[in-house]
């Protein structure tokens, strides 16, 4: 089978590092962005111990990403875990070839990365709070 976007296997390895690491507090997060001239899959940054607040502010405002996330999440018995989450961040600004190109490679990402849960993010850094997090892990 053949696809779109390639994802080259030092982001595989990449992803599978980050899956694998021990956590014990804070947010981690591994983005991905697609060079569209190569049609492969890049890792852009890795961040550790970073607010979502702080995540969000580095994100580009006008291209899309694939941010795989270590979410420390406090659950209301009092338990802390921290699943791993994709955010697919999609600005409505965003040129629509991109967000085409984007949009077709996301599921072969989800399945590469391992992540079950996808929160997509339209706008911008006011759609990535940690509390729109919380509502979608939490519900």
């Amino acid at each position: 089978m053949s696809h779109i976007v390639d994802i080259p296997s030092e982001l595989k390895t990449s992803l599978r590092k980050f899956r694998f690491a021990r956590r014990n507090q804070g947010h981690a997060a591994l983005v991905v962005k697609i060079d569209k001239n190569k049609l492969i899959m890049q890792e852009e940054e890795q961040y550790d111990m970073i607010s979502i607040e702080e995540l969000a502010d580095e994100l580009p405002e006008n291209s899309p990403r694939y941010v795989v996330l270590s979410y420390e999440l406090k659950h209301n018995d009092g338990r802390t875990s921290f699943p791993l989450v994709l955010v697919n961040w999609v600005p409505r600004t965003c040129e629509i070839k991109m967000m085409t190109l984007h949009a077709s490679a996301l599921i072969e990402f989800q399945n590469t990365a391992d992540v079950s849960k996808v929160i997509e993010v339209r706008d911008g850094a006011d759609g990535l709070t940690k509390k729109a997090i919380d509502a979608k892990l939490l519900s």
